[in-house]
């Protein structure tokens, strides 16, 4: 139900994130999804790559600050008001959307999402029959 995502910190200086990525490059690593939420001062760059493991070990062996974080990965219609759908679900819950993005990868819609309550998010997505997208299917 879950999929390993990577966050990293970065300084908002020119180039910085282009080091990050020549690092995933160097290392035979595929960019599946990112996204950065910056502030003046710093960002956390947030992606989906093909071995996560393996991104890791690269990123901490150039010291950077990483982790990998377990978030939820799920297929949406490709229509209007999937995701509004899908999060009201949540909503309904009473669960918390940390953050969420969405991507396409083929013809699948798919929406990523970090809760404040992992176990009871899986349970939601179980009870209202949602799709899981896998590592696999993504790699």
């Amino acid at each position: 139900m879950t999929i390993r995502q990577l966050s990293v910190f970065l300084e908002n200086k020119t180039g910085h994130l282009n080091e990050i990525l020549a690092v995933l490059a160097k290392n035979n690593i595929n960019i599946v999804a990112l996204t950065v939420a910056d502030s003046s001062d710093y960002g956390i760059l947030r992606a989906i790559v093909s071995d996560p493991e393996k991104a890791l070990e690269a990123l901490r062996a150039e010291h950077y600050t990483v982790r990998v974080h377990d978030i939820l990965s799920l297929e949406m219609a490709a229509a209007p008001g999937s995701m509004s759908h899908i999060l009201d679900l949540f909503t309904a819950a009473d669960i918390c959307i940390e953050y969420v993005y969405a991507f396409s990868f083929g013809s699948k819609s798919i929406l990523m999402i970090r809760t404040d309550n992992l176990d009871k998010s899986i349970e939601v997505m179980k009870a209202n029959e949602l799709k899981s997208i896998t590592e696999e299917e993504i790699k």
